[in-house]
């Protein structure tokens, strides 16, 4: 296994047993993401039809935000006891923490995407007319879009004053490309109406090269200090 790899690997094992000690990340985002979907669900009572045409929105407005709570928390686990400057003295490659993170950042999202699927489903009545396994791309891709520039960013705003409300200020407007792909492609997935294939490869695009930036620019942002 190359030296990537392995940092990589025990990077993201490292951070998966520190969340299933505290749950911290996973807690907060299915408690915000879970309050959003009830409270949409009194704000609205649409019919079946309307729902396919709005699920697409909430769904990812609901991830998005729940997604930034794990992405505020992510790099604050470094802060304590230097980790974060043991690291950049360290012969570790600078591409395998961020790599680690975000595959952590990932799969944790992705948890609480599954978890909280079901309810959706339940409280919006929603019924896919198109073929329901094309969503299962456009969660992986649009997730790891939100995953691999909220996570880059995040580092960036690490050392910032109020960097809660400084990353999503950041992500937001960079992120618009990929929202518009994933709302577009989940809500034409339920309505059948046409194939979302223009907007999963604008998802592949947009996931590609913001990976390959990300890695690029990585080293110089955890040096930066």
């Amino acid at each position: 296994m190359s030296s990537l790899a392995a940092v990589t690997a025990s990077n993201l094992r490292k951070d998966l047993r520190l969340e299933w000690r505290s749950k911290d990340a996973v807690n907060a985002m299915l408690f915000f993401a879970l309050l959003v979907v009830v409270i949409f669900s009194f704000a609205f009572d649409p019919t079946a039809e309307e729902s396919r045409q709005i699920a697409g929105g909430l769904v990812w407005v609901a991830f998005l935000f729940a997604a930034i709570v794990a992405l505020n928390q992510a790099w604050m686990r470094e802060l304590r006891n230097q980790v974060l400057d043991a690291y950049r003295v360290s012969p570790a490659p600078a591409n395998a923490l961020f790599l680690g993170k975000a595959l952590g950042n990932f799969l944790f999202i992705c948890a609480v995407e599954a978890l909280l699927m079901p309810l959706f489903v339940v409280f919006y009545n929603l019924r896919s007319v198109g073929p329901a396994w094309q969503l299962v791309p456009v969660f992986l891709l649009g997730t790891w879009a939100l995953v691999v520039v909220g996570t880059f960013f995040a580092a960036i705003s690490l050392h910032t004053r109020s960097r809660e409300v400084m990353l999503p200020l950041i992500l937001f407007p960079i992120s618009i490309p990929a929202l518009l792909g994933m709302v577009e492609a989940t809500t034409m997935v339920l309505t059948g109406i046409e194939t979302p294939a223009f907007w999963i490869s604008l998802l592949v695009v947009y996931d590609v090269v913001f990976t390959t930036v990300c890695l690029l620019l990585f080293e110089t942002v955890l040096h930066a200090e």
